[in-house]
Protein backbone atom coordinates (compact mmCIF):
# COMPACT_ATOMS: atom_id res chain seq x y z
CA UNK A 1 0.00 0.00 0.00
CA UNK A 2 2.86 2.35 0.85
CA UNK A 3 4.46 1.79 -2.58
CA UNK A 4 1.15 2.49 -4.30
CA UNK A 5 0.79 5.71 -2.34
CA UNK A 6 4.19 6.91 -3.63
CA UNK A 7 3.63 5.60 -7.14
CA UNK A 8 0.44 7.55 -7.81
CA UNK A 9 2.03 11.05 -7.50
CA UNK A 10 4.85 9.94 -9.82
CA UNK A 11 2.39 8.74 -12.46
CA UNK A 12 0.38 11.96 -12.14
CA UNK A 13 3.54 14.04 -12.55
CA UNK A 14 4.52 12.09 -15.65
CA UNK A 15 1.08 12.67 -17.18
CA UNK A 16 1.23 16.40 -16.46
CA UNK A 17 4.66 16.64 -18.07
CA UNK A 18 3.40 14.80 -21.15
CA UNK A 19 0.44 17.16 -21.46
CA UNK A 20 2.65 20.22 -21.11
CA UNK A 21 5.09 18.82 -23.66
CA UNK A 22 2.22 18.33 -26.12
CA UNK A 23 1.47 22.05 -25.97
CA UNK A 24 5.05 23.09 -26.69
CA UNK A 25 5.66 24.39 -30.23
CA UNK A 26 7.70 22.18 -32.55
CA UNK A 27 10.63 23.56 -34.59
CA UNK A 28 8.27 23.49 -37.60
CA UNK A 29 5.68 25.86 -36.12
CA UNK A 30 4.90 28.98 -38.16
CA UNK A 31 5.73 32.07 -36.11
CA UNK A 32 4.73 35.71 -36.01
CA UNK A 33 7.05 37.86 -38.10
CA UNK A 34 7.97 35.02 -40.45
CA UNK A 35 7.94 35.72 -44.20
CA UNK A 36 6.60 32.89 -46.35
CA UNK A 37 4.84 31.76 -49.49
CA UNK A 38 1.49 29.99 -49.28
CA UNK A 39 0.60 27.16 -51.66
CA UNK A 40 -2.99 26.26 -52.48
CA UNK A 41 -2.79 22.48 -52.19
CA UNK A 42 -5.65 21.77 -54.61
CA UNK A 43 -4.42 23.90 -57.53
CA UNK A 44 -0.65 24.02 -56.79
CA UNK A 45 -0.35 27.80 -57.09
CA UNK A 46 1.12 30.31 -54.64
CA UNK A 47 -0.71 33.30 -53.17
CA UNK A 48 0.55 36.36 -55.03
CA UNK A 49 0.04 40.11 -55.41
CA UNK A 50 1.50 42.91 -57.51
CA UNK A 51 0.84 46.51 -58.45
CA UNK A 52 -2.03 45.62 -60.79
CA UNK A 53 -5.46 46.85 -59.73
CA UNK A 54 -8.78 45.15 -60.34
CA UNK A 55 -10.29 46.66 -63.47
CA UNK A 56 -7.01 46.84 -65.43
CA UNK A 57 -8.27 45.04 -68.52
CA UNK A 58 -10.20 42.23 -70.19
CA UNK A 59 -12.63 40.28 -68.04
CA UNK A 60 -11.12 41.91 -64.97
CA UNK A 61 -12.99 45.20 -65.62
CA UNK A 62 -14.97 46.36 -62.63
CA UNK A 63 -14.46 45.48 -59.00
CA UNK A 64 -13.09 47.62 -56.22
CA UNK A 65 -10.05 49.07 -57.98
CA UNK A 66 -7.86 47.77 -55.15
CA UNK A 67 -4.62 45.86 -55.71
CA UNK A 68 -5.32 42.40 -57.10
CA UNK A 69 -4.41 39.12 -55.42
CA UNK A 70 -3.87 36.05 -57.60
CA UNK A 71 -2.34 32.58 -57.66
CA UNK A 72 0.83 31.84 -59.65
CA UNK A 73 2.52 28.57 -60.56
CA UNK A 74 6.09 29.91 -60.30
CA UNK A 75 7.82 29.04 -57.04
CA UNK A 76 10.53 31.73 -57.40
CA UNK A 77 8.40 34.87 -57.82
CA UNK A 78 9.38 37.49 -55.22
CA UNK A 79 5.84 38.94 -55.30
CA UNK A 80 4.53 35.85 -53.50
CA UNK A 81 6.03 36.60 -50.07
CA UNK A 82 3.73 37.45 -47.15
CA UNK A 83 4.61 38.44 -43.58
CA UNK A 84 2.63 36.92 -40.70
CA UNK A 85 1.43 39.57 -38.23
CA UNK A 86 -1.04 39.81 -35.37
CA UNK A 87 -4.48 41.35 -35.72
CA UNK A 88 -3.08 44.48 -34.09
CA UNK A 89 0.43 45.78 -33.45
CA UNK A 90 1.97 44.10 -30.43
CA UNK A 91 -0.56 41.25 -30.35
CA UNK A 92 1.79 38.72 -31.95
CA UNK A 93 5.43 39.12 -30.94
CA UNK A 94 8.15 38.04 -33.34
CA UNK A 95 8.97 34.38 -32.95
CA UNK A 96 5.75 33.50 -31.12
CA UNK A 97 4.16 30.37 -32.63
CA UNK A 98 0.81 31.01 -34.31
CA UNK A 99 -1.96 29.02 -32.63
CA UNK A 100 -4.79 27.30 -34.43
CA UNK A 101 -7.76 29.67 -34.16
CA UNK A 102 -5.56 32.78 -33.87
CA UNK A 103 -6.42 35.99 -35.72
CA UNK A 104 -3.65 37.23 -38.02
CA UNK A 105 -2.90 39.68 -40.81
CA UNK A 106 -0.92 38.70 -43.89
CA UNK A 107 1.07 41.62 -45.26
CA UNK A 108 2.41 41.52 -48.81
CA UNK A 109 6.13 42.11 -48.46
CA UNK A 110 6.84 44.02 -51.68
CA UNK A 111 3.88 46.41 -51.56
CA UNK A 112 3.10 46.67 -47.82
CA UNK A 113 -0.60 45.93 -48.33
CA UNK A 114 -2.65 43.47 -46.30
CA UNK A 115 -4.63 40.49 -47.55
CA UNK A 116 -8.21 41.79 -47.53
CA UNK A 117 -11.70 40.88 -48.63
CA UNK A 118 -15.02 42.73 -48.76
CA UNK A 119 -18.45 42.57 -50.33
CA UNK A 120 -17.41 43.00 -53.95
CA UNK A 121 -17.91 40.20 -56.51
CA UNK A 122 -14.72 38.61 -57.80
CA UNK A 123 -14.13 39.30 -61.52
CA UNK A 124 -14.21 35.76 -62.94
CA UNK A 125 -16.18 33.46 -60.65
CA UNK A 126 -18.49 36.00 -58.99
CA UNK A 127 -17.41 34.82 -55.56
CA UNK A 128 -16.10 37.45 -53.10
CA UNK A 129 -13.20 39.60 -54.23
CA UNK A 130 -9.89 39.21 -52.36
CA UNK A 131 -7.54 42.17 -52.65
CA UNK A 132 -4.47 43.72 -51.05
CA UNK A 133 -5.31 46.87 -49.11
CA UNK A 134 -3.71 49.54 -46.93
CA UNK A 135 -0.34 51.25 -46.79
CA UNK A 136 2.81 50.18 -44.97
CA UNK A 137 0.96 47.31 -43.32
CA UNK A 138 -1.91 49.43 -41.99
CA UNK A 139 -5.37 48.80 -43.41
CA UNK A 140 -8.64 48.14 -41.59
CA UNK A 141 -10.65 45.47 -39.77
CA UNK A 142 -11.31 43.61 -43.03
CA UNK A 143 -7.64 42.52 -43.11
CA UNK A 144 -8.06 39.98 -40.29
CA UNK A 145 -8.15 36.22 -40.87
CA UNK A 146 -8.44 33.23 -38.53
CA UNK A 147 -5.96 30.38 -39.03
CA UNK A 148 -7.91 27.12 -38.97
CA UNK A 149 -5.85 24.01 -38.28
CA UNK A 150 -6.27 20.78 -36.35
CA UNK A 151 -3.59 20.90 -33.65
CA UNK A 152 -2.41 23.45 -31.12
CA UNK A 153 -0.11 25.41 -33.44
CA UNK A 154 0.07 26.13 -37.18
CA UNK A 155 2.78 23.74 -38.42
CA UNK A 156 4.61 24.26 -41.72
CA UNK A 157 3.70 20.75 -42.89
CA UNK A 158 -0.03 21.24 -42.19
CA UNK A 159 -2.66 22.23 -44.72
CA UNK A 160 -4.63 25.07 -43.10
CA UNK A 161 -7.55 27.32 -43.92
CA UNK A 162 -7.88 31.09 -43.54
CA UNK A 163 -11.37 32.24 -42.54
CA UNK A 164 -12.12 35.94 -42.85
CA UNK A 165 -13.35 37.45 -39.59
CA UNK A 166 -15.50 40.22 -41.07
CA UNK A 167 -17.36 38.27 -43.76
CA UNK A 168 -16.81 34.61 -42.76
CA UNK A 169 -15.54 33.47 -46.16
CA UNK A 170 -12.57 31.17 -46.75
CA UNK A 171 -9.52 32.16 -48.81
CA UNK A 172 -9.94 30.03 -51.93
CA UNK A 173 -8.96 29.25 -55.51
CA UNK A 174 -11.17 27.33 -57.94
CA UNK A 175 -9.00 27.54 -61.05
CA UNK A 176 -10.33 30.48 -63.14
CA UNK A 177 -7.51 32.11 -65.14
CA UNK A 178 -7.03 35.77 -66.01
CA UNK A 179 -6.20 37.20 -69.41
CA UNK A 180 -4.24 40.40 -70.10
CA UNK A 181 -2.39 41.93 -68.23
CA UNK A 182 -1.87 39.00 -65.85
CA UNK A 183 -2.44 36.15 -68.28
CA UNK A 184 -2.48 32.68 -66.78
CA UNK A 185 -2.67 33.78 -63.17
CA UNK A 186 -5.52 32.27 -61.12
CA UNK A 187 -8.30 34.16 -59.43
CA UNK A 188 -8.18 34.19 -55.61
CA UNK A 189 -11.51 34.78 -53.91
CA UNK A 190 -13.57 34.17 -50.79
CA UNK A 191 -16.01 31.25 -50.59
CA UNK A 192 -18.65 30.74 -47.88
CA UNK A 193 -18.06 26.99 -47.51
CA UNK A 194 -15.02 25.07 -46.28
CA UNK A 195 -13.88 22.65 -48.98
CA UNK A 196 -10.80 21.29 -50.76
CA UNK A 197 -10.34 24.59 -52.67
CA UNK A 198 -9.34 26.49 -49.51
CA UNK A 199 -6.43 24.53 -48.07
CA UNK A 200 -3.03 26.29 -47.93
CA UNK A 201 0.43 25.14 -46.94
CA UNK A 202 3.50 27.15 -45.89
CA UNK A 203 6.30 26.82 -48.44
CA UNK A 204 9.45 28.86 -49.07
CA UNK A 205 10.31 31.62 -46.65
CA UNK A 206 12.31 33.06 -43.78
CA UNK A 207 11.01 31.48 -40.60
CA UNK A 208 11.80 32.95 -37.20
CA UNK A 209 12.76 30.25 -34.72
CA UNK A 210 9.79 29.31 -32.52
CA UNK A 211 10.13 30.50 -28.95
CA UNK A 212 7.72 31.11 -26.09
CA UNK A 213 10.28 33.51 -24.58
CA UNK A 214 10.33 36.97 -26.27
CA UNK A 215 13.94 37.45 -25.14
CA UNK A 216 15.01 34.53 -27.34
CA UNK A 217 13.38 35.70 -30.59
CA UNK A 218 15.65 35.76 -33.60
CA UNK A 219 15.82 38.78 -35.90
CA UNK A 220 15.20 38.57 -39.62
Amino acid sequence: MRSSRYLFPLVLLALLRALCHGREPSPGAVTCGSVLKLLNTRHSVRLHSHEVKYGSGGRENGGSGQQSVTGVEASDDANSYWRIRGKSDGSCQRGTPVKCGQAVRLTHVNTGKNLHTHHFPSPLSNNQEVSAFGDDGEGDDLDIWIVQCSGTYWERDDAVRFKHVGTEVFLSITGEQYGHPIRGQREVHGMPAANHHNYWKAMEGVFIKPSMDPAKHDEL
